[in-house]
């Protein structure tokens, strides 16, 4: 056989396989998009959802437990506001926010709560804090005690300045708990300010107070 004829033979077989392969892609992409269009508006979502769960439950097993509970039977936390007034009474449509439900005020508990344990968990964990030393902020603060947000911003002696709460926590971050400061908007840092900020609630605002 000639070389030219065989050449151009190897290139249709070639081609052949190709539009073979990507048509076969082809359904099956067009079939999982299906599939899971089908899943979404059939459930919602849910379905998939909760496969998505029980994956992340499956890889992150230590997490699964209910840390939460955990965290309030270890250290006295004070609970968020009770909102439930905003229930009772008249919630006309121009209100700020719109109607609110009871799952409004259930998530808007849930989710400062969480935050907060979150920043107990970390003010009682000197290897969260990043210690070198291990030292946590609870060896001189007991739950949150003698640490004053509600003071705050004040001329502080010790940076020379006026400071705000997070200056402060970094300013004990790198000395007496020996670890690195964290940014302003640093995970860690805004769940130590809301825990700080809760373990005094009740307490008037003074700012520049000693």
């Amino acid at each position: 056989m000639p070389t030219r004829i065989r050449n151009v033979l190897l290139a249709s077989v070639c081609v052949i396989c190709a539009v073979v392969v990507w048509v076969a892609y082809d359904h099956s992409v067009a079939a999982d998009c299906a599939a899971g269009a089908h899943l979404t508006s059939a459930t919602g979502g849910k379905d998939l959802a909760d496969a998505h769960m029980e994956q992340w439950k499956r890889t992150n097993p230590q997490r699964v437990k209910d840390w939460v509970a955990e965290e309030k039977e270890r250290h006295a936390i004070m609970p968020p506001a009770d909102n439930s007034h905003l229930l009772k009474g008249e919630q006309g449509e121009s209100h700020s926010y719109g109607r609110f439900t009871e799952r409004d005020i259930l998530i808007w508990a849930r989710e400062a709560e969480k935050m907060v344990v979150e920043g107990s968990r970390i003010f009682h964990d000197g290897d969260a804090l990043g210690s070198t030393v291990a030292v946590s902020c609870d060896m001189c603060h007991p739950d949150g005690s003698n640490t004053h947000p509600e003071t705050y911003p004040k001329f502080q002696t010790q940076l020379g300045r006026v400071v705000l709460l997070r200056d402060m926590i970094n300013w004990c971050i790198e000395n007496p708990v020996r670890g690195k400061r964290f940014e302003p908007d640093d995970a860690k840092m805004r769940a130590l300010e809301a825990y700080i900020y809760a373990q005094r609630k009740g307490t008037p605002l003074e700012y520049g107070k000693h």
